[in-house]
């Protein structure tokens, strides 16, 4: 089987690749591409580790072909961060203790980045809804669930929201800055 020249549009840069007709895109994210937020975990779309958006929806990518993610638009974990922030998302993640071990971390913040770019204030049952597919074997979900309804909905009764930024505290710098 031969290689074939691909170019993927990830996190909004263009991207010439060489993959065979069967790599999946996860495959091709962290082994061709060096992009290893998205994670591998159960192989078979079920756990939602592997999470990125396609044309800014939800998509496990350890089921998607890599040939067939041709003239989408890719959003990874990678992309949700500026050069030199955290997005609100990842810090309301963090002012909330929402992460733990951090496997299922880049895949629930895909998913409800892309929750709140199609309703920036979604009740905790429409969160819920669209976390369902990601397994979090640590957290128990809501701190999880609070992070993304704080994201963009501070609460001054939630310690947490009221300190320096709209999500709770002083910007974190990316790479230790």
């Amino acid at each position: 089987m031969e290689k074939i020249l691909i170019t993927l549009h990830i996190n909004d840069k263009p991207c010439e690749v060489m993959v065979y007709p069967n790599d999946t895109l996860l495959e091709v994210l962290r082994d061709e591409l060096d992009l290893t937020g998205s994670k591998e975990s159960c192989g078979e779309g079920v756990c939602g580790s592997c999470t990125i958006q396609m044309d800014g929806k939800p998509v496990r990518s350890c089921l998607t072909l890599a040939m067939e993610a041709q003239g989408t638009r890719i959003k990874t974990v990678e992309g949700l961060a500026n050069e030199e922030e955290l997005s609100d998302l990842q810090q309301s993640f963090i002012d909330h203790g929402a992460v733990q071990c951090g496997f299922c971390t880049p895949g629930m913040l895909i998913s409800a980045d892309a929750l709140l770019n199609e309703n920036p204030r979604p009740d905790k049952k429409t969160i819920r809804k669209a976390l369902a597919g990601n397994i979090c074997r640590c957290t128990g979900y809501a701190k999880i669930i609070e992070a993304v309804a704080h994201t963009n909905n501070p609460q001054e009764s939630c310690p947490d929201c009221i300190t320096g930024s709209k999500t709770g505290s002083k910007p974190n710098k990316i790479q230790g800055e």
